[in-house]
């Protein structure tokens, strides 16, 4: 939208990236407002639109404020040496990470020197903590790698604990100089300074306006410069205004975004929305510089600390360099940034603000009290690095991707619980009592009545009902949707947070590999240098070994599923012959029951194991670098977790009761023990069951663990403190002791938080069509989950070291491998699990409306009673025939029994042979597969085709953010030749004609 009048244009632009919150309350339900940004440029032609009033009170604003003359110092280039580029105050940008004790002004160096940050004379502050023990005989190693540390530029301060005096800290503070050297270095990306993209020669005035009754009126009454993004608005018409009048007054009557946090009470939310590029101390003056102490944020900081121990040596050798090293043969105990202070004030933050960003982050996220609000993404990442904040965006997007699945998994449950009363086959189930079905195991088992597992059918019914197949569907193509819908959150986030240009750069070998084969090496392509190499045999060898090791493995978790099988099979007669009668009755449910829970115990104990087995594989294949190592891992991880989870729920969904053979024939294990029997209302109960007691107690366990574990060792210690050196003790601690006595962060980095999750999505999709339920539970699961994971963070690990990513690593590609086994699971649960096909084939071929196209509860009408066979009770073998002969039922001794398949009567020609129905079934069920694979597969790729992974929007962006950066670096080196001619021609010095 463009307007010019009185040699004056105005070109309305909106500012920066897709802010995560914006300010509210700039709705007004009485007027038609539009917000805009306008550059001011004299001297341009007119056009029939006269705002020549509104430019001169801008104009006039900007004379008040002299924004003409400080626009036009700040797009002078002065070199990099110059003090006036920073200016000390209240800083503008939420990147600088200093607290509001640092522009104080004189009070500041006395406070510094007792919170815990600062060196002795409260101006450096601490970038980094090394601990050691003084009786480690490691110390010719750690004096040279100090020495190392001071020659690169660090400055280093020590200190004894309070304590324990065998305990010494080693503070590290960076220096302006060493930071802008390794900045760039590192490539690490700082805001550039503004400039006016439509004319450089111009100054540019930028105003927040609204568009009220066709004029526009300033918003906040000052003007201000721009270091924001510029897009371009679009026009909007008559049409859209009054549809954007209609929906506000509709949202006034709607709480005012419950969700989104409060700006107002908890201030310094908001990112630095300007352009960022590679720092450069040649092109100092290009960048947005307030305070030198300041400009690198914490994070930074310790990031570039960091860096530069990585490649410091502590002894002579090409293979004795880095912290890394140190830490792993014992010379340091620790290494650590520091917490930005303690995450308590004991002022309210509405009223008195936050202490630091570890107080924001409590209040704002890791606090129970907004567990219902969004996540301070950009908070998150400033503080703990893109690494982190990017797990948590992600674990954000996967709950919120729940909601509706949850929403549809309650509706299908609530949709059985409606129509209970209506299901024409729990209602024969209930009124069966003339029906006496044979007994479920060897000689203890009684013979029962149909209608005993009446409860047990109306229970399969909520799960197995008209809208298990629709749902199923809706969770694959669910699964498919949430992916390619990360995919473009994460380029926004990417965009966002600047990682979209980011690589990582060549990654460090590991010691022990170097250790391995350092006697043979090769070039390495990219760096040119020599470099250990592993022999293709030798690499080889070492995979086929750890392949077998993972069979072997797999085999374990095998084994242990068949000795539940076993216990199921014993136990069931034991429970049938118990003297409680609510055991006895309920025998099968107390044997699933039981064995779920002895099931659960196996699977936590092998998951230890697991961890070993997989760290010792992982070591053995000698991986190259970390990121091998981490991938190789984690690989093998899951493997053992899934399948260790996963294998006995397979085994009830596809195998139990599957091949058990009849009456008078029962297949049995090594001859001995017959194999268990689904339940006369089917196995679908015994699947919900599985899920239900396995999903419920793993999340309540791993939560313990998460958050119990560091509570109690965090509380033994503080205990110990309390008693050695009273309540007041603690609290006049230093930042660098508290931070040492709390738990440092898992050795696998966020490996544990990306596992649970996935094996929760593994739960959510894989067998949902049994249990619609799990979608609910994963939600209200991931919603304190969220909570305890940043409590964790914040209060009871270290400060991770803020490490850079640009997506999930291997994690998505496990997320793609579930999806696609998702569909396969569900499709042969539907078939062969639940009653569904059975069901089909009965109401359209055998059932009362068969030929007729109908297929609803009245064509259902005696479908139990042709679901089951009859067996001859004379016909039992000697070691399975029951103790009672049912005379309890008639007054006289059973002769025929029913029993749940497709075989003939025991006098027909082929007596126990399979019918024509079974034939039937089986055909409706393989064709179900087939056909239900094929289409959700198509509908899943068809999907991903048609999301493309980057929005169009943002890849518009991208593309003007780059010409604008190029526009913006020539300008900027244009004034600054331009600035220099002048000063040369004031100077009356001689010059070379140079251009321009």
């Amino acid at each position: 939208m463009e307007a010019s009048s009185s040699g004056s244009t105005i070109s309305s632009v909106t500012g920066g990236k897709a802010k995560t919150h914006q300010p509210e309350g700039r709705e007004d339900l009485q007027v038609n407002q539009l917000e805009t940004q306008i550059w001011i440029k004299p001297e341009i032609q007119k056009t029939d639109v006269d705002f020549s009033e509104i430019l001169n009170a801008i104009q006039e604003i900007a004379k008040d404020v002299n924004i003409f003359f400080d626009e036009l110092e700040g797009v002078n280039s002065p070199s990099k040496d110059d003090d006036s580029l920073l200016h000390h105050g209240n800083l503008t940008s939420t990147s600088d990470d200093a607290s509001r004790l640092e522009v104080v002004g004189e009070e500041v160096p006395d406070k510094n020197k007792t919170n815990g940050l600062y060196f002795r004379d409260g101006k450096c502050r601490i970038d980094y903590i090394l601990v050691y023990r003084k009786s480690n005989p490691q110390t010719e190693k750690r004096e040279v790698f100090e020495r190392n540390i001071r020659a690169e530029g660090l400055q280093m301060e020590k200190e004894s604990s309070l304590t324990n005096s065998d305990i010494m800290f080693v503070k590290l503070h960076a220096p302006w100089e060493v930071l802008g050297k390794y900045a760039e270095l590192m490539n690490v990306r700082m805001p550039f300074r503004p400039f006016n993209p439509f004319n450089a020669g111009a100054p540019c005035i930028l105003v927040r306006c609204c568009f009220l009754n066709g004029h526009f009126i300033e918003i906040n009454g000052r003007s201000r410069r721009s270091r924001r993004k510029i897009y371009y608005l679009h026009r909007r018409y008559k049409f859209m205004n009054r549809i954007e009048k209609q929906i506000s007054r509709f949202r006034g009557w709607l709480p005012r975004k419950p969700m989104k946090l409060d700006k107002e009470t908890l201030p310094d939310l908001e990112e630095n929305d300007c352009y960022t590029a590679p720092f450069s101390q040649q092109r100092i003056h290009h960048f947005i510089i307030h305070n030198k102490d300041t400009f690198f944020n914490n994070a930074t900081r310790s990031r570039i600390v960091h860096h530069i121990l990585q490649r410091v040596k502590y002894e002579e050798g090409k293979n004795k360099i880095g912290l890394n090293r140190l830490l792993s043969n014992g010379s340091y105990e620790a290494a650590f940034p520091l917490h930005e202070g303690s995450y308590r004030s004991k002022n309210s933050i509405k009223t008195h603000g936050a202490e630091n960003h570890r107080h924001l982050l409590y209040e704002c996220w890791a606090s129970w009290g907004v567990w219902y609000k969004y996540q301070p993404l950009d908070l998150v990442r400033r503080y703990f690095g893109e690494k982190i904040g990017l797990y948590f965006a992600w674990l954000g997007w996967y709950t919120g991707m729940l909601f509706p699945a949850a929403f549809i998994g309650l509706f299908v449950f609530l949709y059985g619980v409606t129509t209970l009363n209506h299901c024409q086959v729990s209602k024969e189930v209930c009124q069966a009592t003339d029906i006496i079905m044979c007994p479920i195991c060897d000689k203890y088992c009684p013979f029962m009545r149909l209608s005993d597992s009446c409860i047990y059918a109306k229970v399969t019914h909520l799960f197995d009902n008209g809208a298990t197949v629709f749902f199923a569907v809706f969770m694959a193509v669910w699964a498919t949707v949430f992916l390619e819908f990360w995919k473009r959150r994460r380029a926004v986030i990417a965009y966002d947070w600047d990682l979209i240009d980011w690589e990582e750069e060549e990654e460090e070998i590991r010691p022990q590999f170097e250790a391995k084969y350092s006697k043979k090496e090769r070039m390495n392509p990219i760096s040119g240098k020599p470099e250990p190499y592993q022999a293709f045999a030798d690499k080889c060898s070492r995979l086929i070994v750890s392949a077998s090791g993972i069979f072997f493995m797999i085999c374990v978790v095998i084994a242990a599923v068949f000795g539940i099988v076993i216990y199921r099979v014993v136990t069931v007669s034991t429970f049938a012959a118990f003297k409680w009668a609510l055991i006895r009755n309920n025998s099968q449910v107390a044997t699933t029951g039981t064995a779920v829970c002895i099931n659960f115990c196996i699977i936590m104990l092998l998951n230890v194991l697991y961890e070993k087995v997989a760290l010792f594989l992982t070591n053995l294949e000698q991986p190259r670098t970390e990121s091998e190592w981490e991938n190789s891992f984690t690989l093998k991880m899951f493997l053992f977790q899934f399948v260790n989870l996963n294998s006995s729920t397979f085994y009830i969904a596809f195998f139990l009761g599957r091949f058990t053979g009849h009456p008078g024939a029962y297949l049995r294990l090594i001859n001995r023990w017959r194999l268990e029997e689904c339940h006369p209302s089917g196995c679908l109960i015994d699947l919900c069951m599985q899920m239900g007691i396995i999903m419920v107690l793993k999340q309540t366990w791993n939560n313990f663990m998460e958050l119990g574990y560091p509570l109690i060792q965090n509380w033994w210690t503080r205990r110990k403190l309390r008693q050695e050196y009273g309540t007041q003790g603690k609290t006049s601690f230093p930042q660098w002791e508290k931070d040492y006595n709390l738990q440092p962060m898992n050795a696998y980095g966020l490996f544990d938080e990306y596992l649970e999750m996935i094996l929760q999505f593994g739960f959510t999709t894989i067998f949902v069509a049994a249990f619609p339920l799990a979608p609910l539970l994963a939600l209200l699961n991931n919603i304190i989950e969220i909570r305890l994971d940043a409590y964790k963070f914040v209060t009871q690990w270290r400060r991770p070291l803020a490490s850079r990513a640009k997506d999930i690593g291997i994690w998505y590609g496990i997320l793609e491998g579930i999806g696609i086994l998702s569909v396969i699971t569900n499709a042969f649960v539907i078939a062969v699990t639940s009653d569904f096909i059975p069901r089909l084939v009965y109401a359209y071929k055998y059932g009362p409306c068969a030929g007729q196209g109908e297929a609803g509860q009245k064509c259902m009408i005696g479908y139990v009673n042709a679901s089951l066979s009859v067996f001859l009770v004379s016909d039992f073998e000697n070691r399975s025939e029951p103790t009672s002969n049912g005379s309890e039922f008639s007054g006289s001794p059973l002769k025929y029994c029913r029993y749940r398949d497709y075989r003939d009567p025991p006098h027909s020609p082929v007596p126990y042979g399979y019918t024509l129905q079974f034939w039937h079934v089986l055909a409706a069920r393989l064709a179900f597969i087939i056909v239900f694979e094929h289409l959700v597969f198509c509908i899943k790729h068809l999907i991903s085709y048609l999301i493309p992974d980057l929005p169009k929007d943002l890849r518009d962006r991208m593309r003007r953010e780059k010409y604008l950066i190029q526009e913006m670096m020539y300008e900027a080196e244009l004034e600054r030749l331009q600035k220099e001619r002048k000063e040369r021609k004031k100077n009356g010095k001689s010059y070379h004609n140079e251009w321009p």
